[in-house]
């Protein structure tokens, strides 16, 4: 049966919370004093928001098609990324078969490979990519999930990332990760004091439960590695993007130095086939974790995935809500998912997305059936009381 072609395409900001989960205000855990690249310079240690984490705020674009049908996503990138949707990228499916997703995403990546490859670019191809899935499900009339070719379990379990693992395992989930407080620049006392807070958490949830520590990019080799061993006596399951994502290098030799049975993590700031492939040939890592909307969307997602498969890695997407959970529930190397408590305690689970997308499914009890993905496309709506701003048009 031949598709409606693709009539528009359109891209929007949006501000305050949602794919920008750091675009927050008022007291929050993701805002606190947590070890971050910039941890070095006193001034820009007690917030991220203060050193500008929050400054793009959302992308959301929408392909229209020629009956009328909109498919959509949200990332982030804001209005620099709604300039290269809107004047670059939208070339490339005006007009187009929206099945023809592998050649659309082809010519956006390498005719803005001259000044993208990573970052802002990819996030806004991804952003685009996906919304053209949540198209095709939607003129199919199928989930993302079973284009993908079905899921392969019954339901997604989830460990939870916020400050208070304590709480997540009375909520169901296998597993909390904390936000790693003090970065090198705060020298031993602030070692100290992470191994500290890991030892205290490890008393309140037991042995069996998963905790791990994100360092978001934030310390150096060494660094890491004293905290690895340090922390190894409580359990620590993994430490994860503890140094730069450029570091290929200082990654393969952290993942040598953490004690056996540690497991070293990142890619939530990696893009595409080739910089994931760098991870895995450098033998950097033992779980890769692309984010959906910043890798490459789905289609690039997938090439990712098959590399890490035939490596024995696992991909455990960064919290990237429905647009990871439709990938995750059909992949054996995806054997679990990330949420991202985005309630400010964080003591309830809360929609990821909130306020953008309305019908996003959460946990209960740490889990979500299957069966609540079947919706064509993603399985989400866009919330329209949510304020857009669309700055370009082409």
């Amino acid at each position: 049966m031949a598709l409606p072609k693709i009539k528009y395409v359109r891209a929007f900001t949006a501000t305050g919370g949602g794919a920008d989960y750091h675009d927050q205000t008022g007291a929050h855990w993701i805002d606190d004093h947590i070890a971050t690249p910039m941890s070095r310079y006193p001034e820009y240690r007690e917030s991220r928001r203060s050193f500008g984490i929050n400054v793009l705020g959302t992308l959301v674009v929408e392909i229209e098609a020629d009956d009328g049908t909109i498919g959509f996503a949200v990332t982030t990138g804001g209005e620099p990324a709604c300039y290269i949707v809107e004047k670059h990228l939208a070339r490339f499916l005006e007009g187009r078969n929206p099945a023809d997703y592998e050649k659309i995403w082809d010519q956006m990546y390498f005719s803005t490979q001259y000044y993208g490859r990573k970052g802002l670019v990819v996030n806004a191809i991804s952003g685009v990519d996906l919304a053209l899935w949540d198209l095709l499900g939607k003129l199919r009339g199928e989930p993302v999930h079973q284009l993908l070719g079905g899921p392969v379990r019954d339901e997604l379990q989830f460990y939870a990332t916020g400050a208070r693992p304590d709480v997540a395992k009375e909520l169901g989930f296998i597993g909390g990760k904390m936000p790693l407080h003090h970065g090198p620049a705060e020298g031993l006392e602030g070692l100290h004091k992470n191994v500290a807070m890991l030892a205290d958490m490890r008393a309140k949830v037991g042995d069996d439960f998963w905790l791990m520590y994100d360092c978001w990019m934030a310390l150096d080799v060494d660094y890491a590695t004293r905290l690895a061993i340090a922390c190894h006596e409580h359990g620590l399951k993994w430490l994860e993007e503890a140094i730069s994502p450029d570091d290929y290098w200082g990654y393969a030799e952290l993942k040598r130095n953490v004690p056996k049975g540690m497991l070293v993590t990142t890619g939530e700031h990696e893009a595409t086939r080739w910089g994931f492939r760098m991870l895995l040939e450098m033998d950097c890592c033992d779980i890769i974790q692309p984010d959906v909307g910043w890798c490459g969307g789905v289609t690039e997602l997938l090439k990712i995935s098959a590399l890490a498969d035939a490596k024995g890695k696992m991909v455990v997407p960064h919290g990237s809500s429905v647009y990871s959970y439709h990938f995750v529930i059909t992949r054996h190397n995806s054997p679990f998912a990330e949420f991202l408590m985005m309630h400010p305690g964080p003591t309830e689970v809360v929609p990821m997305f909130a306020p953008q997308l309305l019908g996003e499914p959460v946990p209960v009890n740490g889990r979500i059936k299957a069966s609540q993905l079947d919706k064509p496309g993603f399985g989400v709506e866009l919330n329209r009381d949510v304020p857009l701003n669309r700055p370009y048009t082409h």
